[in-house]
């Protein structure tokens, strides 16, 4: 697996504490109480809900393993380390699309909290690499396969 520090906010290590206790608890018992059920079809060599719950239960103990190994390796942002002179991991930042003259608003988060829905991008992300460590004001280029694309810093907030 990979031993790579998994960035997190505070918030989102909660996240995956949750999730994963609720896939070792409830998740594996539905399982658990399907294998049982599928069991007393009888014949295993043609039982495919048999198949169906066996399968689950290896998909959801692979789930566990990386979300136990992502938990091993994580470091949670510390709130009270942010500053907002420059852009860091859990700032959130409105730019301005210079080409299209539209204001966003991004926060930057590690990769495993990313959700486009709610503007959280990733700090690996083409993006969140140009935003990291600008200042208020500054222009930044973002390489895009559409061509290079510039954003505005407007402000930096936490």
């Amino acid at each position: 697996m990979d031993d790579k520090e998994v960035l997190l906010t505070q918030e989102g290590y909660d996240k995956l504490e949750a999730e994963l206790e609720s896939l070792r608890t409830e998740k594996r018992a539905e399982i658990a109480e399907r294998i049982k059920v599928a069991l007393g079809f009888g014949d295993l060599s043609e039982n495919s809900e048999y198949d169906e719950a066996k399968s689950a239960q290896a998909a959801n103990e692979a789930k566990i393993a990386e979300l136990e190994n992502k938990l091993r390796h994580a470091r949670v942002i510390d709130e009270s380390e942010i500053d907002t002179k420059t852009v860091q991991v859990g700032n959130t930042v409105k730019v301005l699309d210079m080409e299209f003259d539209e204001e966003c608003l991004y926060t930057i988060v590690g990769s495993t909290e990313v959700d486009l829905a709610e503007n959280k991008i990733s700090n690996e992300s083409p993006i969140g690499v140009a935003l990291l460590g600008a200042k208020k004001n500054q222009v930044v280029e973002v390489q895009a396969p559409a061509g290079v694309m510039k954003y505005k810093i407007l402000s930096i907030t936490k």
